[in-house]
């Protein structure tokens, strides 16, 4: 459509997939053939990482080993650290060298940790995607207020995309006038939104019995149309390497901060927001556990 890239900029989209899904990837291939997009100058799928990552310019990292029932963490970060580490190695090997990574798939954090490391990868330009809790966060904001979800600008998403996230209101504003002047509620701003943004995922799977799926393209949408067309003006929610000299967040780790997207594949952390004793230990809660993943994670070798 040309919603992401551009309406003068034609694609190729390279689908991998594992061998056991061969055939459903190549039924998708032919509906998008059937689509007659104007923009899609080919639809590629593969089993074959070399086919796959070769030459490049944007990767979205979709599959992920999904958590099961009585898995404990530890297991799903093995189950992970496999995968990422293969196709890490891959994108390093077959990529443009300036190739732009969203990790998607979860724990998707540590697994972008996973992908830089092996594959040696510049650190700037891989992103663990946070977009969709921040467009969670818009959203129940919006519908308390009783405004559209776009209206609401500079939530901010902190830490890892797990339940230990924080969800930050602090300098949120719908229709520029600060969220929490127009909510009056310091109980839900701090504790029930909180929550809600964090465990939404989990709801969802409640409800409809998998994980996001709609709501998580869209999210990976946003990110990549930001990413690439910048978006000056409002705080964005994604999660981006740490050298340990913002906010306290220890080095090391891929840390969802507020960026402001400059277009053409770069971003710029925003600096020196206040950070109140409440939400300060809900930073060092996640950071915690990002350390605690990258140390198992790691140890897979």
């Amino acid at each position: 459509s040309g919603q992401v890239f551009g309406l003068d900029q034609p694609v190729v989209i390279k689908m991998l997939d594992i061998e056991f899904a061969k055939q459903g990837l190549l039924g998708l291939a032919m509906e998008l053939e059937d689509m007659d997009l104007p923009l899609l100058h080919g639809a590629v799928p593969t089993t074959n990482l070399e086919e796959a990552f070769t030459n490049v310019d944007y990767a979205i990292m979709c599959g992920a080993f999904p958590r099961k029932a009585g898995m404990e963490r530890k297991d799903l970060l093995e189950k992970n650290a496999g995968i990422f580490k293969e196709q890490g190695v891959a994108l390093g090997k077959f990529a443009k060298k300036n190739v732009k990574v969203l990790v998607v798939g979860n724990p998707a954090n540590t697994n972008a940790l996973l992908l830089q490391h092996y594959g040696n990868l510049p650190k700037e330009n891989i992103v663990a995607m946070t977009r969709l809790d921040h467009n969670r966060a818009r959203g129940m904001v919006g519908r308390k207020v009783g405004a559209p979800g776009h209206q609401v600008k500079n939530v901010i998403i902190w830490g890892n995309h797990s339940p230990t996230m924080y969800a930050d209101l602090a300098h949120a504003t719908v229709n520029g006038t600060p969220v929490k002047d127009v909510i009056k509620d310091d109980k839900w701003c701090d504790e029930t939104f909180v929550t809600d943004v964090a465990q939404r995922g989990t709801t969802v799977i409640k409800v409809r019995g998998s994980s996001s799926a709609t709501s998580a393209a869209r999210g990976a949408i946003d990110s990549v149309r930001d990413w690439f067309q910048g978006k000056e003006g409002e705080f964005l929610s994604m999660g981006v390497w740490s050298d340990g000299t913002h906010y306290g967040i220890p080095a090391g780790v891929y840390y969802s901060v507020p960026c402001i997207c400059k277009g053409n594949g770069e971003y710029q952390i925003v600096d020196g927001l206040p950070i109140s004793e409440h939400a300060r230990s809900y930073l060092d809660k996640t950071a915690q556990e990002l350390l605690e993943e990258r140390e198992t994670a790691l140890s897979f070798q």
